[in-house]
């Protein structure tokens, strides 16, 4: 069996670059959308940035470790990782040219309720989430977890209401139907 350190690495690696991608391939200048970003994406990042750095100081400092075999919560963070990235990658399949990684509105943009977006509103941020909350687990430290996500978790929903207010100005009681039918970021759970 591949060594589990090896594999984070190799997991963290590609999940860093899958990013990168997104970020040089998709942004809304290059796809003919106006943005209405107002600075999320900026936010989004610092968020990341700090909390991971943080997260993984407070990890190798042992400062809360979690109960049992960290090799146990190494792989149930790897799982969780890898599972958000399916989440995100189906979300941002299945909007296609409409995905940008800064909040933006298409020319000719139109509601995509199909598949995963048939219950949740912002999959491709549910995915990110779950992938962070791995990224936490994976680290074998409770404060690691709680560093990541909550900063995290705030500025995604700072960037949902960004999104949704571009996207209900665009495309009016469409998407205000669309809401009060879906989900935010958590099937069957949270309406906002």
């Amino acid at each position: 069996m591949m060594n589990l350190n090896l594999l984070f690495i190799v997991t963290s690696a590609l999940w860093v670059l899958s990013e990168l991608v997104l970020l040089v391939t998709k942004r809304s200048r290059n796809r003919g959308a106006e943005s209405a970003d107002s600075g999320s994406q900026r936010t989004l990042w610092l968020a990341i940035t700090l909390s991971i750095t943080v997260g993984y100081f407070a990890a190798a400092n042992r400062l809360l470790p979690l109960p049992g075999s960290v090799h146990v919560w190494r792989i149930a963070g790897l799982v969780l990782i890898m599972a958000g990235l399916a989440v995100r990658w189906t979300a941002i399949m299945t909007l296609k040219e409409f995905f940008t990684v800064d909040v933006a509105i298409a020319t000719g943009q139109r509601l995509i309720d199909r598949g995963i977006y048939r219950r949740v509103r912002h999959p491709a941020y549910t995915g990110m989430l779950l992938s962070f909350l791995g990224l936490g687990l994976a680290f074998g430290d409770a404060l690691s977890v709680v560093i990541i996500l909550i900063p995290i978790t705030l500025a995604v929903l700072h960037r949902v209401r960004i999104e949704e207010a571009a996207l209900n100005e665009a495309l009016g009681p469409v998407y205000a139907n669309y809401a009060q039918r879906t989900r935010r970021l958590i099937p069957f759970l949270f309406k906002v």
